[in-house]
């Protein structure tokens, strides 16, 4: 069932050029292909030419004939969206903003099944438990290969260049992805599914290998996956992984299979399973993953020009992986309606690169030692520094009356609205008295205060209604959480807030003062370093629970040698985790 009269958002693209079949940034033309692919007709699109955009007139070709989209100017665009990059959909009464390619993508896939529920192959975008990547860019090296390294790496990739032309990293890790084992949501039966069919390949009778073998079966089993050629595995690849894989997509959901295996099957370990191959990008089901990397890959193809086919010898899963997209029920449709047109690769060779279990190179696993006699926790760990020369120097709180009177605060300001227990809330209560009290020193009528990692906005919207002259920013990724917020605020009434669903480096707006409340893990580190970017004072309460973990922009400890000399990083986890 459709619904009606949902055109309340906005969507602000940018636009640098147009080149053949492309509109650039490639995030745009991501953006437009998705919406192409979803039918999206209930979010307006607007298009902001930059300064080194060409004819502005000439980008129609390329846009989706179905989709409207109106010029802008920078100075047009609603100052939420000024305040952070594009692509940036925000609501009708502009103070909600969800900024970023991967939150703009999920937010359309997610207001497409709201006007019609019946879009089964929309909804089965968002993967297992709706997460296609919902995990940051700062943390996920996943999200960032696909939301920014992979576009930008084609972007810069030279086009009809005569010389030497490598494969840029990003596209060679990409196919080394797709060679690797899959694992999914229940994939052990799969795998047995997968045994079954090879058995049968091989003219096996699964009850006579069972038969008065006892636990010998098992070695049997294992047997049939040693003796199965190259030529059997890419054929089973088709009938089975990619079946299990379409069926996802079918708008009738397909009754699952209840018959169980034979009980030579069933006692195959679970280790002696063949894997699964790669159908689509993140395993065996089309997702948004596929849908970001389409449009990239495809354009890729189209640069190597002359170079295409001897290029692709060394890309042999990318190819085959951009022909069987190209198989899925609606992609040829958004290609025609966005005027790319798709290319008939030839068949790649079986690649020799394809990794098994056994030759993928676990480079990440903890080699560091720790001192055996030492236990995690805020105390030890301080005597550790202090036997090290680290010790702590303590001064007088600044502001000795914390204390807020919490009884003249509207009850959409305190934190128990902000759906937290009564003892949760009072402790709640305390660490905003400390931070506010700082705060309201600090600012001045006219600042801008940011609260990042804001969650419910128990902090930001206290300072919104303390200080009505400032300006105040919540910044978060979660979208539940500053729907929450969005909701205390509108009861209360406030006019001086904004909310921006975003990574933390999607948001470039000025402000003068940063806060944040138990920013949970490597977040705080972030939080200073943007503050301190954009020369602004902070006010910062880090987690005192949160993993901190090596991620794509941070290694730990940081920069201190005396600390890093004075305990070990596996010591400092510990003891960061038992404080908590």
């Amino acid at each position: 069932m459709k619904k009606e009269g949902m055109n309340d958002e906005c969507l602000y693209l940018e636009f640098s050029h147009y080149l053949e079949d492309r509109i650039f940034p490639l995030h745009t033309s991501i953006v437009l292909f998705l919406m192409s692919y979803c039918d999206t007709t209930s979010i307006r699109v607007f298009l902001m030419p930059n300064k080194d955009a060409a004819d502005s007139t000439l980008w129609k070709k390329k846009v989706p004939a179905n989709i409207p989209v109106t010029i802008v100017s920078k100075q047009e665009l609603p100052p939420v969206v000024r305040s952070c990059r594009l692509p940036a959909l925000v609501e009708r009464n502009g103070n909600f903003c969800r900024a970023g390619l991967a939150v703009v993508l999920r937010y359309i896939i997610q207001r497409t099944c709201e006007v019609d529920c019946n879009r089964r192959d929309v909804s089965e975008l968002l993967g297992f438990k709706k997460t296609c990547l919902k995990a940051c860019a700062e943390v996920s090296q996943w999200t960032k290969l696909c939301e920014i390294s992979i576009p930008l790496a084609v972007e810069s990739f030279p086009r009809n260049s005569h010389g030497h032309r490598a494969i840029p990293p990003e596209i060679e890790h990409l196919e080394q992805k797709l060679g690797e084992p899959v694992r999914v949501h229940n994939d052990d039966k799969i795998r047995r599914q997968k045994l079954q069919q090879w058995a049968k390949d091989k003219n096996k009778d699964p009850i006579k290998m069972g038969s008065d073998k006892g636990a010998g079966c098992c070695d049997e089993g294992v047997d049939i996956i040693k003796g199965l050629s190259e030529e059997n595995m890419d054929t089973e690849k088709e009938s089975l992984e990619l079946r299990t894989a379409l069926s996802k997509l079918a708008v009738e959901q397909i009754p699952a299979v209840t018959s169980r295996e034979q009980a030579c099957i069933r006692k195959v370990k679970t280790a002696d399973l063949p894997p699964l191959d790669h159908v689509f990008a993140e395993g065996l089901y089309f997702t948004l993953t596929d849908v970001v990397l389409f449009p990239c890959l495809h354009y890729f193809f189209v640069s190597l020009g002359d170079c295409q086919e001897q290029m692709l010898k060394a890309l042999p899963l990318l190819s085959r992986w951009y022909q069987r997209v190209q198989e899925v029920s609606g992609v040829k449709k958004a290609a025609v309606s966005c005027g790319i047109h798709l290319l008939n690769l030839p068949a790649p060779l079986p690649s020799s690169n394809v990794l098994t279990p056994s030759s993928i190179d676990h480079k990440d696993k903890k080699t560091e030692t720790t001192d055996p006699h030492f236990r995690g926790g805020p105390r030890p760990t301080m005597k550790k520094l202090e036997e090290n020369g680290i010790s702590a120097r303590f001064i007088p709180h600044p502001c000795p009356s914390l204390s807020q009177d919490w009884s003249n605060f509207p009850l959409s300001a305190h934190p128990i609205e902000g759906k937290l227990s009564s003892e949760r809330a009072l402790r709640k209560q305390q660490q905003l008295d400390n931070i506010i009290s700082i705060v309201t020193k600090l600012a001045k009528p006219g600042d801008t205060i940011v609260d990042f990692c804001s969650g419910g906005g128990h902090l930001g919207i206290v300072l919104a209604h303390t200080l009505s002259s400032c300006q105040v920013i919540l910044v978060e990724n979660k979208e539940e959480s500053l729907v929450r917020a969005k909701g205390r605020c509108d009861d209360l009434g406030l006019q001086n807030i904004w909310f921006l669903q975003t990574n933390l480096d999607y948001f470039t707006g000025p402000f003068q003062i940063g806060v944040a409340l138990h920013a949970c893990g490597v977040a705080t580190d972030m939080v200073i370093d943007h503050c301190i970017m954009a020369q602004a004072a902070f006010v910062i309460c880090p987690c005192c629970y949160g993993f901190i973990q090596n991620t794509v922009k941070y290694t730990f400890p940081r920069r201190n040698t005396w600390f890093c000399a004075g305990l070990q990083i596996r010591q400092l986890f510990n003891s960061l985790q038992s404080a908590g």
